[in-house]
């Protein structure tokens, strides 16, 4: 049977109208005014907003970090995404030392498979290089991986300026795209240990270990070997004003530079790790919060179009039997918050609603651009005659309050309590599929991998 969604908004990165949209099968069939099928199921969307489905690039779910793993695994992380409107994340295949990506990419199939409520992809992080893994690049790209991450910090995950170059020469043959987490790692090292003989141990050392230019630096390193491999670079989570300068410094001088921010670095503050009673871990994540200024400037990127994308960089971990782990030293404090349920309402509420950006541009951030740049568009991030039924119907009036007690991210806390919220996913579509009811999730466990073409460079 068909479905008819009438009267509702249809909210695009270009315009916003009104329309039906009629979905037969998985696929968005028609668009148009006072469609009609005497078969069709009808669902009412007058004075509300129709948006394809969100995509959340970045997310780190069941990750073992070697002494403990994330709170959240790809059935409570990919729930908690459809309930607040996520349709589609891409999580992150990790290559331990010594290992294939082949055995790499089976481990996070075998972690997501069956039990995802979402659509799921994956980008491949790479932590180790070497002629074999570069013989694998075409075998992944048939896989439907495209996307690639390497890390400049976190000495078990990190690899070398060269290796660096070498991956992005390799990823040009196969329209590959390579996101990098841009800190300096030896500075970071260094710092650390500074704080800690100075007896900062508690979680106010975490940011003074990791300040702006440490991310700068490395932004404008990752920028400079991307001009010599003559590539296009995707940059993950920025949050400093001057990692924003070296990007827009690039993008003047032709490089291709597309860049991520997260709602983290819009809405949180460093203040916040100078809380009593060891709070302050509850916020300790890498980069590390900023400055109100830091803030500042990034909404202004968002507005200007100088930041592509809002992933969450959700990465899970319980307040009280995991981030304690570091009570007594904030380097061990496991690193990450969540984010992924809240993520569209917080940019609804703190962006489109004080005017900070249009739903427009929400639109092209948290679908569109996400959908062009990791190869799924437009089947996803858009709503075309063909593309798949992944659509949120949002209602702008709902009000709401964020609170540990009524998220159902599997997490001890939030680092949004008490936030007030306007706004809310009311129905989700997935594939043309309702799977989200009057805000409650009503069918688990439908998501499914998708295999994703050439990065879009």
């Amino acid at each position: 049977m068909s479905i008819i969604i009438k009267g509702g908004t249809i909210v695009t990165p270009r315009k916003s109208y009104i329309s039906d949209i009629k979905i037969k099968g998985e696929k968005i069939e028609e668009i148009g005014l006072d469609l009609k099928d005497d078969n069709a199921e009808i669902i009412n969307a007058e004075g509300r907003l129709v948006f394809p489905g969100f995509i959340d690039s970045h997310t780190h779910l069941d990750l073992d970090t070697g002494y403990t793993k994330t709170s959240d695994n790809f059935k409570t992380g990919t729930a908690a995404a459809i309930k607040g409107g996520t349709t589609t994340i891409l999580d992150f295949a990790t290559q331990n030392r010594g290992e294939s990506l082949k055995e790499a990419v089976g481990n996070w199939h075998n972690l997501s498979k069956g039990i995802s409520s979402c659509d799921y992809g994956f980008h491949m992080a790479i932590t180790h290089w070497n002629e074999e893994v570069k013989s694998e690049l075409g075998k992944m790209k048939d896989q439907g991986i495209t996307s690639y991450k390497a890390y400049m910090a976190y000495d078990n995950l990190r690899i070398s300026d060269g290796e660096i170059y070498d991956i992005l020469k390799a990823l040009k043959e196969y329209g590959g795209l390579l996101g990098v987490h841009c800190e300096n790692g030896d500075l970071v090292n260094t710092m650390i240990r500074e704080q800690i003989k100075r007896g900062n141990t508690s979680p106010k050392g975490h940011p003074l270990s990791r300040p702006n230019i440490v991310e700068a630096e490395a932004v404008s390193r990752f920028i400079d070997i991307a001009y010599l491999a003559d590539a296009p670079i995707y940059i993950v989570h920025l949050s400093t004003k001057e990692a924003l300068e070296e990007v827009i410094k690039a993008r003047r001088r032709g490089q291709k530079v597309y860049v991520e921010t997260c709602p983290q670095y819009l809405l949180l503050q460093d203040k916040l790790y100078f809380l009593e009673n060891f709070e302050g871990a509850k916020y300790v994540l890498s980069p590390p919060l900023r400055k109100k200024e830091d803030c500042e400037s990034l909404w202004r990127a968002l507005s200007e179009g100088d930041i592509d994308m809002i992933g969450t960089d959700h990465c899970s971990f319980n307040f009280h039997s995991q981030k304690t782990l570091g009570f007594k030293d904030f380097s061990k404090i496991p690193n990450g918050i969540p984010g992924v349920e809240h993520r569209p309402v917080l940019m609804y509420t703190y962006g489109v609603m004080e005017g900070r950006i249009t739903k427009e541009q929400m639109c092209s951030l948290l679908s569109e651009m996400p959908a062009k740049l990791f190869s799924m568009y437009p089947l996803k991030g858009a709503l075309e005659v063909g593309s798949y039924g992944d659509i949120v119907i949002w209602d702008e009036n709902y009000q709401g309050n964020i609170s540990s007690t009524n998220q159902i991210q599997k997490v001890d806390y939030t680092p949004y309590e008490g936030f007030k919220t306007l706004g809310r996913a009311e129905k989700v579509f997935l594939r043309g599929t309702l799977v989200v009811d009057e805000g409650r999730i009503v069918k688990e466990n439908y998501g499914r991998y998708i295999k994703r073409g050439e990065a879009d460079d």
